[in-house]
């Protein structure tokens, strides 16, 4: 059955040197702190984790506005944890495929999963049908066509952050989203 849905990709950048570096343990505890965060980010937007991937998750969203907010918001999350955490982010959307009731197969699933990989750590960066999708606190920080691996064409991407305030800024209460 074909749905339109909005993908996310999210991982733990440099999880792989940090094992290496500080050990599996220090490593669990890092991905724990990590998987606690996106849960409650998740949860308070509606989005639902597809599934885990080791140190990273896939993300959907029926609704593209709130997977877009969720995805920022673990930015801000992240460089506030007392972890050192750094996550970086792939977003599309568009109609899929969804395969025996709880797997969705597509072009964006894919194309979201690329641009989780080659995002750098603290980034996120977003296909050409995400922006009209960002939350006023929002922005595109910049913009550009990137050769993405196993693609045929450059595909038009946005990195995604947080919208520059004026006059005096204010932390949400509870996501600590920096708002006027």
């Amino acid at each position: 059955m074909r749905v339109h849905r909005s993908f996310a990709f999210i991982d733990l950048s440099g999880f792989t040197a940090l094992t290496e570096l500080e050990g599996d343990e220090r490593a669990v505890a890092i991905l724990s702190a990590f998987r606690s965060m996106v849960r409650d980010i998740c949860s308070r937007r509606g989005v639902r984790i597809a599934k885990w991937l080791g140190d990273g998750a896939m993300l959907v969203g029926v609704e593209t506005t709130p997977l877009v907010e969720a995805s920022l918001e673990m930015q801000v999350a992240a460089r506030r944890s007392k972890q050192p955490i750094a996550v970086r982010c792939g977003l599309t959307a568009d109609n899929v495929i969804l395969h025996e009731g709880d797997d969705y197969i597509g072009h964006a699933v894919n194309v979201a999963a690329r641009l989780c990989d080659i995002a750098p750590g603290g980034e996120v960066l977003a296909g050409p049908n995400i922006v009209e999708h960002l939350p006023r606190w929002g922005a595109v920080l910049s913009e550009g066509e990137m050769t993405i691996r196993g693609l045929e064409a450059p595909l038009w991407v946005a990195r995604l952050g947080l919208a520059t305030l004026e006059g005096p800024v204010f932390l949400d209460p509870i996501c600590a989203i920096p708002l006027t």
